[in-house]
């Protein structure tokens, strides 16, 4: 298991998966296109290096310890990098757009509307996001902006398939219109003795807790052995929205907060445990939602650079 930071997300959730969880989606996704098509593989990478922030990942790529990775991988940690770059770009204004990476269906257990949740127009939430950035790649704009699209298309995906950041739970305890913000004001501990950490923070650290190559390579290669895709009948459904409202929404409903059975404090200082095989549970479903996030991001990839 995890061992889980201390530090407490406090505002609308701006993260889903840590940057090393966007690392492995990305970089299943790049295994996927060097299997399938090699060719869409290099236009990504060629268009990424035209990237306005390019240069620093030639200094993260520079910065790592290569006598255990192959010039090869080079293009292997691009598609990492380009995973995690919406999160790490967030000290940016240019690039930074905090409400694209999520959107709040409201929870209320035991309500009938629960069963089918609503968009609000014109918002700016990540299905908003990913159409316009969906629509920038699709255009004639410069490989520059098609660069800084993709790597928000590979974001996005990554955080539609994180069950809380598609949810607000609304309840006496977290009323509207905010909620609980995506369980990062339900605050939960794993063990009798273990720090108090938000319900997001929680699900976003399932993955994985380390950003080196190797071990997000490796936990990639292991998420691809364990769930492969012809096993994962959930990739018949390709439309971005419904990974939000029929699959994410419905997890979180069922599996975060147990169908609103789940206890949750409101005080960041003393948080609820956890029932004893919740953690367990919960990580079994993040490696498979992180498993279809990779095998949809090399999907969209395929479809928008043209199959072989």
């Amino acid at each position: 298991m995890t061992i889980f930071s201390t530090i407490l997300i406090w505002q609308h959730p701006a993260f889903a998966w840590n940057k090393s969880g966007h690392m492995v989606s990305g970089a299943i996704a790049y295994s996927e296109l060097k299997q399938s098509n090699q060719q869409n593989l290099d236009k990504v990478v060629a268009i990424l290096k035209e990237h306005p922030e390019y240069s620093k990942f030639e200094q993260q790529w520079n910065s790592l310890n290569q006598s255990n990775i192959s010039p090869e991988d080079k293009n292997l940690y691009l598609f990492m990098w380009a995973a995690k770059w919406a999160d790490e770009a967030r000290d940016n204004p240019e690039f930074n757009h905090p409400t694209w990476h999520y959107i709040n269906f409201p929870y209320q257990p035991g309500r009938a509307s629960n069963s089918i949740p609503r968009e609000i127009p014109d918002e700016e939430n990540i299905i908003f996001a990913f159409q316009k950035n969906l629509d920038v790649v699709k255009s004639n704009a410069s490989n520059s902006d098609k660069a800084v699209a993709i790597c928000w298309l590979f974001h996005l995906i990554g955080d539609v398939h994180q069950p809380l950041h598609t949810t607000k739970l609304i309840t006496n305890q977290y009323p509207q219109p905010e909620g609980d913000r995506g369980g990062t004001r339900f605050y939960i501990r794993v063990k009798p003795n273990s720090q108090t950490i938000s319900l997001h923070k929680f699900w976003d650290d399932l993955i994985l807790g380390s950003e080196r190559f190797q071990a997000v390579r490796n936990a990639a290669t292991s998420l691809r052995s364990s769930y492969q895709r012809n096993k994962l009948p959930e990739l018949r459904e390709t439309k971005f929205n419904n990974w939000a409202k029929l699959e994410s929404f419905r997890i979180a409903k069922q599996d975060a907060y147990l169908n609103g059975k789940l206890s949750g404090s409101s005080d960041k200082n003393d948080g609820k445990l956890l029932p004893a095989n919740y953690a367990a549970t919960a990580k079994q479903i993040a490696q498979r939602r992180m498993s279809l996030a990779g095998y949809r991001l090399a999907d969209v990839l395929n479809q928008l650079l043209g199959q072989r």
